[in-house]
């Protein structure tokens, strides 16, 4: 099948349509008869694929005899049923994400164990996005990809009062990665602190996430294949954690503003 008759008919269209909006992309403008010969539509058919496609506003008809029918700018329909598209998903993911964080609630032991190194990282992505209002994050290692992951995250949500509490470096395939410098150069606030080999994710106060992984023999790199997630969201605890937190960065801060005095 043609590439761009496939891309028509996942946006919404018919075979028939889109091999007619496709044949009049090069004719630009033509009759019925015309797109039905250049098509290999059957003309039986022709005049109901040109009478959806117009109320479908991808082409425009003229009267007269015979009717003509003007192609419009393939950049001017894509652009709009892509947006429309958009839109579209954007409501689905909003009312979708109400029902899930519904249902979530409803859980009686909102405890979950999350295996594998992908797995966890979305898991960081979606509690991320979900935050209204704050996130606080230790870091004592990172994955492979799991910085432009969370950075690409954080920058999604201008809005979110982000603090971060990190080692200095860690090591990712043997190579030494800064990670103050990764994320400051990326003007997310992080604070070097001196973090043990375990991660820690705190939303607004309500959700969180405990990663941990075993290391190599010389504690250098991570064994990305024994990495684990737990995910909670007891409120209860939650708070706790963000109080701690908070009350270690307001203590990093004062130690570092009697520096700047003396």
């Amino acid at each position: 099948m043609d590439e761009n008759i496939s891309v028509l008919k996942r946006i919404g269209l018919t075979m028939y349509e889109a091999q007619a909006y496709t044949t009049l992309t090069s004719l630009i403008s033509s009759t019925a008869s015309e797109v039905s010969e250049k098509s290999g539509i059957p003309h039986s058919k022709i005049y109901d694929v040109l009478k959806s496609l117009t109320k479908k506003n991808f082409i425009e008809v003229e009267g007269g005899r015979p009717l003509t029918y003007h192609v419009k700018s393939p950049v001017e329909v894509l652009n709009r049923e892509r947006e429309k598209i958009n839109s579209e998903i954007d409501d689905t993911i909003t009312r979708l994400t109400n029902i899930y964080e519904n249902g979530m609630s409803q859980v009686q032991a909102p405890i979950w164990r999350i295996y594998g190194v992908d797995k966890i990282i979305n898991q960081e992505t979606e509690i991320i996005a979900r935050a209204k209002t704050s996130v606080n994050m230790r870091i004592g290692f990172l994955f492979e990809g799991e910085g432009e992951a969370l950075i690409k995250a954080f920058k999604s949500k201008k809005d979110l009062k982000v603090n971060i509490l990190a080692s200095p470096t860690c090591y990712i395939n043997n190579e030494e990665i800064n990670i103050i410098k990764m994320f400051k150069d990326n003007n997310i606030n992080i604070q070097k602190a001196d973090i043990p080999f375990v991660k820690v994710l705190i939303s607004d106060s309500k959700e969180m996430m405990h990663t941990y992984t075993k290391f190599s023999e010389d504690k250098r790199n991570v064994i990305p294949e024994t990495a684990i997630g737990i995910w909670n969201k007891y409120e209860d605890v939650a708070r706790n954690y963000d109080e701690r937190f908070e009350n270690q960065l307001e203590k990093i801060k004062q130690k570092q503003s009697r520096k700047k005095i003396a």
